[in-house]
């Protein structure tokens, strides 16, 4: 084929094309013989026989598209024997002056049509002659970019010429509108390569020059420009009854998802910088300034140069070439070479393979050697011939295949106008595109393609062999643009993905640098290389769709991202722990997305091995203190190290490595050591502020879950101050002086403040203190003479229950001892045993009136519940009436330490083994559900990871068999409970 600028349509040589069938060319015979008569078309079009007459009817009946365009407008052949090129540089003239008119101002409608005119002949000529022969295929591209640049230049002449007229603009010269206009309209992808499919959209982006002079200070360029580029797509697009123009696509832009249409030049440069993407590197080896001032445009793109070619050949370079590979094209994702249904441009051997054979050679040496930086994939061929870095043989045949591929692409396109790179699968649409690509039989249409397609695969496959695919065993995985890719959605709903569209959305939000984390180009080449086993892993747990919305979220409050990349690139077990905690436990998902430096525990080696022992805790404590001096400073490290170490013994409860029973223990050791470190300071402050008290001693007892070391997450502290001094009606010491009673008052609500004040890192504990003797109506802090009077002769059977689980917490050693010896001596009192157990039954009557259980789940309230067994603990530890001294000292006693110490002495052998079995049970499903969950535990509602986890650990095939089997425990508990603490007759009493 060779072009012939002078040439007609008479002119073409070759085989004459053969039509789809006889029938559909003779009715295009009759029609334009008709329209001979009727609109008065060159007269030889009425000849059957006419060489240029029968190749019309044959395409004609291969493209319904050029047939209807005909019909509806005869007079596109009223010059078809006429030099074809000739009228097509006219009419691309006229499409470049489609802004002018010398009788006033041009409208937007004046500009659609024009411009939609000179389309459709465009559209015409160019299709027959390239059907013809006439024109190579690298012709056909250059003439309809040169169309698409002439219309997108004419509409940016008329915008701008529009908003002068409006007073918005001032031209630096009307007759030349864009003329230092600051203005770059970059033509991106085969139009900036000017290689354009013939039904292709455009993909253009628009920058500007806030200070350029244009602008005047009536409207913001920032929100001007972008209103301009709504109404220079809507020209171009818009179908109205003479067509389209193009499909017009800005989404090429920095991070289209959260942009303008137009940004500024210096804002688009730092993006480039600082967040710019491994594709949109490849994107802009074929950047071309199409409109607007192009001199800013070929000044922004020499500005780009730097970005898109880098000067040296390293490490992270090779990176971001293996990801444009993962990311671009994903190889093994397309299935094999084939004819029928076969993606010309992004399957297999197709035109995609070819480009990215090309991009990323030129990306690889362009830095060192300028003469690579071509726009034309074919003249980038013969450069990396002439460079050495192909052989001839290669570029001669990718050149060659990919001229005959695109040939083939611009066939399917001209069919019915659509943009399309797949054949089709019918055997009758298949011999369509046969014929209009030359070939009689599709047969020979299909051996031709397929030697084109596997030259290609062949070539392609060497120069990646080695390297190892984003897509792998799994498929697509890929995430540039904002389109979904097809092969991507599937690939993650192989992996286990709900809503696939969703996923992929948010992964593209990482690639694009919106979160701090991903800004560097380094944190989202880490990003990329950890995807694959990411997405696996997310996936393969339930409701990975959930998981992975909890690490996004954790992701965009992360305040970068390299480190946490590379150590999860480097640790597996890390990535594997964290998809866990995102899957199961949303209350820690929530405390990583808030304090991201909590991952660094997660490193620790000894986390999975070691329980968090006093010693352990303490040391860590202490290691974190050092060197505070501030009061403020210091309730502030108390609740980072509170929070970080209480997320990471729910760690260990999440991945099983502790029990429930360790998690209470640890917990409460925790507390513990927090608690004291805040009476200190608090002492160490009242002592500045208001002195001391001659012989003055303070502890704190715990109570509640805090006293039996059966804290939960987030549970409140129960606590009681108590103290003593010398003389009870004496003055404190200090320059602003407090009687006793107000003294330690004031201690006591400092140290409710120092644990439950909110400060920058949130509350430590929050703190109950209606457990004190007459409770809230008595005072804030209890003498310990005060304390014991009233335990001996004024509390209530509840409170001595509740005074079983009571063990001096911190604070004066020699009163905390004391302490625990009044303890032991109300605990050890002889109890009348049978209104001891009326007094406990009737309380728990109460309760399941009063307070019933919201369903089977809540594991407190329900008959045969954590209630049940702890008043059996209570009662037992009452009528034993032995002091704790005596058997194994005054520290701190779970429920099941009680019931293992007290229980033989009051209760059945198989009865205390059915309470301890299901007091295990009930605490492993409450530490872990209260570790991974803010609200209440509801199967239904309840995260896929943690349903698993309960199951796992109460060994149940599923929740419904868990559920059966805590209804199993609860009823044995109910019984024994009912033998040994029978309720009266009216349980509503």
């Amino acid at each position: 084929m060779s072009d012939q600028a002078g040439g007609t349509l008479r002119d073409m040589a070759g085989e004459p094309m053969f039509p789809l069938n006889d029938e559909l060319a003779q009715s295009a015979l009759e029609e334009m013989a008709a329209a001979v008569e009727k609109c008065g078309l060159p007269g030889f079009l009425a000849d059957r026989d006419d060489r240029l007459t029968r190749f019309l009817a044959a395409s004609f009946s291969l493209s319904p598209f050029l047939f209807d365009s005909f019909r509806a407008h005869p007079e596109l052949l009223s010059r078809i024997d006429e030099p074809f090129l000739l009228q097509i540089d006219a009419d691309i003239e006229t499409a470049r002056a489609a802004w002018l008119d010398g009788e006033g101002r041009v409208s937007d409608s004046d500009i659609m049509l024009r411009l939609r005119q000179a389309k459709r002949r465009v559209a015409f000529l160019t299709a027959l002659a390239d059907l013809a022969g006439m024109i190579a295929p690298e012709k056909t591209t250059a003439l309809l970019s040169d169309f698409a640049s002439a219309s997108v230049a004419a509409t940016v002449d008329h915008l701008l010429t529009s908003a002068a007229g409006e007073g918005k603009l001032v031209l630096e010269n009307p007759e030349s509108p864009s003329h230092q206009s600051g203005m770059v309209v970059l033509g991106m992808g085969k139009l900036g390569a000017c290689e354009l499919n013939y039904s292709s959209d455009i993909d253009i982006v628009v920058f500007f020059e806030p200070e350029a002079k244009i602008f005047t200070d009536k409207d913001d360029p920032r929100s001007l420009v972008p209103r301009l580029m709504r109404r220079l797509i809507r020209i171009l697009q818009e179908r109205t009854g003479d067509g389209y123009v193009f499909r017009t696509d800005l989404r090429l832009r920095p991070d289209p998802g959260s942009t303008a249409l137009a940004i500024p030049v210096e804002a688009a440069l730092l993006y480039y910088e600082s967040r710019g993407q491994n594709w949109e590197r490849a994107a802009f080896i074929k950047a071309r300034p199409i409109a607007g001032d192009l001199d800013a445009g070929e000044a922004f793109l020499a500005e780009m140069i730097p970005f898109i070619f880098r000067k040296y050949l390293d490490y992270a370079a090779i990176a971001d070439i293996h990801s444009i590979k993962r990311q671009i094209h994903a190889h093994k994702g397309f299935g094999l070479v084939a004819v029928h249904g076969h993606n010309v441009k992004l399957g297999r051997g197709g035109i995609r393979e070819i480009e990215f054979f090309v991009q990323t050679q030129q990306l690889i040496a362009g830095g060192r050697m300028p003469e690579l930086r071509c726009r034309r994939t074919v003249d980038a061929l013969e450069a990396l011939r002439e460079a050495r870095w192909i052989d001839k043989a290669t570029a001669d045949e990718l050149a060659q295949a990919y001229w005959f591929l695109r040939n083939v692409e611009h066939r399917i396109q001209m069919v019915r106008d659509e943009q399309s790179h797949v054949l089709p699968e019918d055997d009758a649409e298949l011999l369509r595109i046969a014929r209009m690509s030359g070939f009689e039989t599709t047969q020979a249409f299909s051996g031709a393609l397929l030697k084109a397609l596997k030259t290609v695969e062949r070539r392609y496959a060497r120069l990646f062999e080695r390297e190892e695919t984003l897509s792998g065993e799994a498929g697509n995985l890929v995430f540039t643009g904002e389109d979904d890719d097809p092969g991507t959605l599937e690939t993650l709903r192989k992996l286990g993905f709900d809503r696939p569209e969703d996923i992929a959305r948010v992964v593209r939000t990482w690639h694009y640098g919106r979160y701090r984390a991903t800004q560097t180009t380094k944190a989202r080449q880490r990003l990329t290389e950890i995807m694959p086993e990411l997405l696996k892993a997310f996936g393969a747990s339930r409701r990975g769709d959930e998981a992975l919305l909890r690490f996004d979220r954790f992701l965009s409050g992360l305040p970068a991202g390299v480190q946490l990349f590379s150590l999860l690139k480097n640790n597996p077990n890390l990535m594997l722990l964290i998809v866990e905690v995102m899957s199961a436990a949303p209350r820690l998902a929530e405390i990583i997305a808030a304090r991201a430096h909590i991952v660094d525990g997660m490193l620790d080696p000894a986390l999975m091995t070691e329980i968090p022992t006093r010693d352990y805790l303490a040391g860590r404590l202490e290691d974190f203190m050092s060197g505070v001096e501030i009061y403020e400073e210091r309730l502030d490290r108390l609740r980072i190290f509170a929070a970080e170490q209480r997320f990471l013994i729910g760690i260990r409860l999440v991945t099983g490595s502790i029990s429930g029973f360790a998690a209470g223990r640890a917990l409460t050791t925790l507390a513990t050591l927090v608690i004291d470190e805040a009476l200190q300071g608090v002492l160490a402050q009242m002592q500045e502020a208001h002195g001391t008290v001659d012989g003055q001693r303070a502890c704190v007892l715990a109570m509640g879950k805090l006293g039996s070391s059966e804290l939960t997450a987030g549970s409140d502290v129960d606590v009681i101050v108590l103290y003593d001094c010398d003389d009870p009606l004496a003055m404190s010491s200090g320059p602003k002086q407090l009687d006793v009673p107000r003294y330690f008052a004031r201690v006591t609500q400092r140290l409710v403040a120092a644990l439950s004040a909110p400060t920058a890192e949130g509350v430590l504990y929050e703190v109950d203190m209606r457990l004190r003797p007459s409770g809230n109506a008595g005072p804030l802090a209890t003498r310990l003479a005060a304390f014991e009077k009233y335990q001996m002769n004024e509390a209530w059977t509840w409170e001595h229950m509740a005074l079983s689980r009571a063990h001096p917490l911190c604070g004066d050693p020699s009163l905390m001892a004391d302490t625990g010896a009044v303890i032991d001596a109300i605990l050890g009192q002889t109890r009348d045993h049978g209104k001891l157990a009326r007094d406990i039954a009737d309380m728990r009557a109460r309760i399941e009136r009063d307070k019933p259980a919201k369903s089977p789940w809540d594991l407190k309230l329900i008959p045969g519940g954590l209630i049940d067994i702890e008043f059996i603990a209570q009662y037992c530890h009452l009528a034993c009436h032995v002091p704790r001294g005596e058997i194994g000292g005054a520290d701190a006693m779970t429920t099941d330490d009680v019931l293992a110490r007290f229980g033989p002495e009051v209760m059945a052998t198989g009865d205390l083994e059915i309470c301890r079995k299901a007091l295990a049970l009930y605490t492993d499903i409450a530490q872990l559900t209260r570790a991974c969950l803010n609200e209440g535990f509801e199967p239904d509602t309840a995260p896929s990871g943690l349903l698993e986890r309960l199951c796992k650990l109460a060994d149940c095939p599923d929740v419904s068999a868990l559920e059966a089997k805590i209804a199993d425990h609860a009823r044995d508990v109910r019984a024994v409970f009912e033998k040994l603490l029978p309720f009266a007759e009216d349980k509503s009493a």
